[in-house]
């Protein structure tokens, strides 16, 4: 059987989604802190099953007769590590014989904080001896074009990035990634990078809001610590800030960027564009 961790999650749920589209309900297992956010799969026959990371004790028994698991990096950064720690644990403990990991681009030397928890994740499913594959997720467009309407309404679209290049792909296109690997990948370890097609600037994201809306949006680039403070005060918790702005400046090094086309080779299309994305999310 094939599970999928976080399966209530945005990413989760596309899995999930990906997955039924060529295997039987009957051989998926959801996993999830709260499975009655589920229960429209288990009417479809997909087993739901309770999973809490912070609870080890729920890990074990939900993973039962699972021979591939998909862990889906924890939202609660800070707390990853052992929050992973235990799940890998409780797949090496039971019948689990591959795993694949959502981590980030170029985990080995990216240097964005939030790639420290990746890589030490990494590390942990190497020592585990599982067969495994890491899945290194770059951005998601979802996460700038989240910010398109609050840019419609103010003239401007804030980050820290420069010109530093993104190649942001779907959630749905890093979900069919996913699924794919989880059901056709080999036993072979494998590391992917996994990142769009067609790479954007700020700037670039900018001109596109603004031609969608057909209202004047420029960008505005700021220093690390004034995007920080401008995130904190729209009520963004601190450490969430933090990490979004330091994320951004790395982003000016081009830690985002990759043209290896190796997610699209993966799931067997081009990725979405991120002026589709965009214009999806203006939409509604």
């Amino acid at each position: 059987m094939y599970a999928t961790t976080g399966a209530s999650g945005q990413l989760g749920r596309l899995v999930i989604d990906a997955l039924l589209n060529t295997v039987d309900p009957a051989q998926l297992v959801a996993l999830a802190r709260d499975p009655a956010k589920l229960a429209d799969l288990a009417e479809r026959g997909v087993k739901v099953r309770r999973f809490d990371y912070d609870r080890p004790e729920t890990l074990a028994p939900a993973l039962a007769g699972v021979n591939r698991l998909l862990l889906i990096s924890s939202s609660e950064v800070g707390s990853r590590l052992p929050q992973h720690q235990a799940v890998i644990d409780a797949a090496k403990a039971t019948s689990v014989e591959y795993i694949a990991y959502t981590s980030i681009l170029h985990a080995t030397n990216n240097p964005m904080n939030l790639a420290a928890e990746h890589r030490e994740t990494e590390a942990a499913i190497e020592a585990s001896g599982l067969a495994h594959a890491f899945l290194r997720n770059g951005w998601y467009t979802e996460n700038y074009a989240m910010s398109a309407a609050s840019a419609i309404d103010h003239g401007i679209f804030l980050g820290s990035a420069q010109d530093g290049r993104i190649s942001g792909a779907s959630r749905a296109d890093y979900a069919a990634a996913a699924a794919t690997v989880l059901v056709t990948a080999s036993s072979e370890n494998q590391t992917l990078e996994l990142a769009g097609d067609d790479a954007f600037t700020l700037t670039q994201f900018a001109e596109a809001i603004a031609e969608i809306a057909g209202k004047p949006v420029t960008y505005q680039n700021l220093l690390e610590a004034d995007y920080r403070g401008v995130l904190e005060s729209a009520g963004l918790p601190a450490p969430i800030a933090e990490m979004l702005a330091e994320s951004d400046a790395k982003a000016a090094q081009g830690t985002l960027h990759d043209d290896g086309g190796a997610l699209s080779r993966l799931i067997g299309r081009p990725t979405t564009s991120w002026r589709t994305t965009l214009q999806a999310a203006l939409n509604g």
